[in-house]
């Protein structure tokens, strides 16, 4: 008898299975696409005729783009001799390049640095550095720069001086001094204004990037610290002329920060200011790039460019998009074209029906 109700107080298993619903058994009407030639025919027309436009529009923005290209470190083979030798880092070493622009560059006109053979990809080399201290925090904390575990050779010095920033992407930062002076004569030099600011991305500047406090005083905030070995000036001193372009917001270490992805590179350098006789752009005339050499590229095999460019919709000089979009869509065009031709040959005539 108690076996008897033991089993009637005993619950049914639960059972797995979904409800027998429309909505879980997957029962609801649907719309499915039926893949008639008619359907498939016009997407590969839409498709390649969209794809050939922009390739073409792509390709005439870029050709209308105007670029001064100057490999500037084989015509300064006495500076890259004297910094091969690391102890002459302290001696200075200043060379001239001269170039002609025949006809007026007009618009907006950008000034590039470009580096050859520089793996800014490797991978040790992309995680070198500490994004807590380039936001303003442990600037001067041995503890947390150590303990980050990236910066490693370039974190602390053997006294025991953290270095700010750390890391080998900042120790390597790009710093040669380029200035641009124009010579509408034989007799007139007029320096060419140039715009050290407003040149970084705004998430780098506002977001990623910040000083540390007290901000309105940066020789007191990075008291503690030292810069990194391959530096000539503390991270406060980036920018003597500019108070807010200096520290970790200064903009030339802000570009240099966001790694390349290839070897070969170029990273905005300045922008040259539209007013008085460059309001127009840059009038014909002889023009000449006066360099302080710094940067030592001759002991991996490395090139140093400098570029003047105007910029179209699409961007700078870059070809590659363009033929990549007309490429395509030429060949889904054709595609298009030769299955139109099987679908008009193998179609099945129409049944003609009489009636008597």
């Amino acid at each position: 008898m108690a076996k008897k109700k033991k089993e009637e107080n005993e619950k049914p298993p639960v059972s797995k299975c979904p409800d027998n619903s429309a909505f879980k058994q997957q029962r609801i009407p649907a719309w499915k696409l039926t893949l008639t030639p008619q359907i498939v025919l016009s997407s590969f027309f839409i498709i390649g005729l969209f794809c050939l436009s922009v390739g073409i529009s792509w390709i005439v923005a870029t050709t209308n783009v105007k670029e001064i290209w100057i490999t500037y470190s084989d015509h300064c083979s006495y500076c890259s001799q004297l910094r091969e030798n690391s102890s002459n880092s302290e001696k200075s070493c200043t060379c001239a390049v001269t170039f002609p622009v025949k006809e007026k560059i007009q618009g907006e006109v950008f000034l590039y640095y470009g580096l050859s053979n520089f793996f800014q990809n490797h991978r040790r080399y992309v995680i070198s550095r500490f994004d807590t201290q380039l936001v303003g925090r442990n600037v001067t904390t041995k503890e947390s720069i150590q303990n980050s575990g990236y910066c490693a050779p370039f974190s602390v010095y053997n006294n025991g001086t953290p270095m700010a920033p750390c890391g080998a992407i900042a120790n390597s930062m790009f710093n040669d001094t380029i200035t641009l002076v124009y010579q509408p004569n034989s007799t007139s030099i007029i320096p060419v204004p140039l715009l050290k600011t407003g040149n970084t991305w705004w998430s780098d500047k506002n977001v990623k990037f910040s000083n540390p406090k007290p901000k309105d005083d940066l020789v007191q905030a990075f008291a503690g610290s030292a810069r990194p070995p391959y530096w000539q000036k503390p991270a406060y001193a980036l920018d003597p002329l500019d108070p807010n372009n200096n520290g970790y917001i200064n903009d030339d270490f802000i570009n240099w920060m966001r790694v390349a992805a290839l070897p070969n590179f170029r990273k905005l350098y300045r922008r040259i200011s539209r007013i008085q006789q460059f309001s127009e752009g840059l009038p014909p005339g002889n023009y000449t790039f006066v360099i302080d050499y710094n940067f030592p590229v001759s002991k991996f095999g490395g090139k140093k460019h400098v570029i003047l460019s105007t910029l179209s919709w699409c961007g700078g000089s870059n070809m590659f998009l363009g033929i990549a979009y007309a490429v395509t869509g030429a060949a889904i065009v054709l595609t298009a074209f030769a299955m139109l031709a099987v679908h008009l040959k193998k179609r099945k005539p129409k049944k003609k029906f009489s009636f008597k």
